[in-house]
């Protein structure tokens, strides 16, 4: 038997147990050793507000069905940031005792069939708590910056760096999803990277890791386009990666942006968006607004950059700047045990996390 995270109905989280099948030919079976956390999605599970809930999503014609919920209470196994040690297999594919990356969901173990199942093995010299972003979560932020490389050179992109080397970037939102791509515009070469965010201590985080930063408060476009002037009449950031979920972090994006720039979109609006006023900067900027999600690379560099490249440009990321996000980003770390006392605190606000993840055994990570 193993034990998976289910919500129950908003507000109400729970640890179930499951059993697992056996492992078949080709197959192989994990135990979990580390879990983590997307609270921005994962949260409007508990909180009753993933359009899932009340909506289908219809492939074929790319909309949004209402009144046809594709996903109802109780929801179990959401997650894609976990790590597991293979502890048997029946496939050459992977080892035993290889810790593997992949996107099973919050449960204590799982049984894979490689010809379904994406991993990806870490290699030896990855702290596995890292290991968390290789399969999912640290390609989401790679794709962003391939968008906005894929905006300046087409199909002619050579690596990530070529939508942010040598220019002027601005981030919005300090969480997870922004402090990866700030460092991944970091480590690509960025002129200047500028985080904005209105909590004091994600905007420590993103400074921690080399970035500039402002409040939101502070009206960074105003601040900024008097900072960044590339000829008359033209001021403001080269690229904008807006990785905030509500409609104001949005309209700043636009706003901060010089002429004819771009937006490269990476947030995941559950409200709507009433605030983004498309009649003003969007309209007389000429600007473009491109939405970068991990379902979809760009037109044109679908053979090139799949997936598993995107995961190995996180393990690269990794190497270089994981001391720093081990250190800076990943706060809390919990065993499965108190997964539904965190989701719920982490719902109602009564708890704040950055980067939260379940392990099997916190003692070894220092929790």
């Amino acid at each position: 038997m193993i034990e998976v995270l289910s919500i129950e109905s908003p507000g109400k989280v729970a640890l179930v147990e499951e059993p697992l099948p056996e492992v078949p030919r080709g197959g192989f079976r994990v135990a979990t050793t580390h879990s983590g956390i997307s609270a921005g999605t994962e949260l409007t599970y508990v909180k009753g507000d993933n359009p899932y809930l009340n909506a289908s999503w219809d492939a074929a014609l790319g909309l949004f069905v209402p009144g046809r919920p594709s996903v109802a209470y109780p929801v179990r196994g959401i997650g894609y940031m976990q790590v597991g040690m293979v502890v048997e297999t029946r496939t050459r594919a992977v080892r035993e005792g290889a810790l593997v990356a992949m996107t099973y969901g919050h449960r204590t173990g799982y049984v894979a069939d490689p010809m379904a199942d994406r991993f990806v093995e870490l290699p030896d010299d990855l702290d596995p708590l890292l290991g968390v972003y290789v399969a999912h979560m640290g390609p989401i932020c790679a794709n962003g910056l391939l968008h906005a490389a894929a905006d300046l050179h087409g199909p002619a992109v050579r690596d990530l760096g070529d939508g942010v080397r040598g220019r002027r970037v601005v981030v919005v939102g300090a969480g997870v999803v922004g402090l990866l791509v700030a460092s991944f515009a970091l480590q690509y070469g960025a002129a200047e990277v500028v985080v904005v965010d209105e909590t004091p201590s994600r905007l420590a985080i993103a400074e921690a890791l080399g970035a500039g930063t402002l409040d939101f408060q502070d009206d960074p476009a105003v601040e900024l386009k008097r900072r960044w002037r590339h000829g008359p009449n033209d001021r403001g950031a080269d690229v904008v990666f807006q990785c905030r979920g509500q409609t104001r972090a949005l309209a700043l994006a636009l706003r901060v942006l010089r002429p004819q720039g771009s937006v490269v979109d990476l947030a995941f609006y559950t409200q709507g968006a009433d605030e983004v006023r498309l009649g003003e900067e969007f309209h007389h900027n000429g600007l473009t607004l491109r939405c970068a999600q991990i379902g979809r690379v760009p037109r044109g560099l679908a053979h090139s950059w799949d997936r598993e490249r995107l995961s190995h440009e996180t393990i690269a990321l990794l190497r270089r700047r994981g001391a720093l996000l081990r250190e800076h980003v990943i706060t809390d770390v919990v065993g499965f045990a108190e997964a539904p006392e965190l989701f719920a605190d982490l719902a109602a606000r009564r708890r704040h996390a950055v980067q939260a993840v379940l392990c099997d055994n916190v003692q070894d990570e220092g929790g």
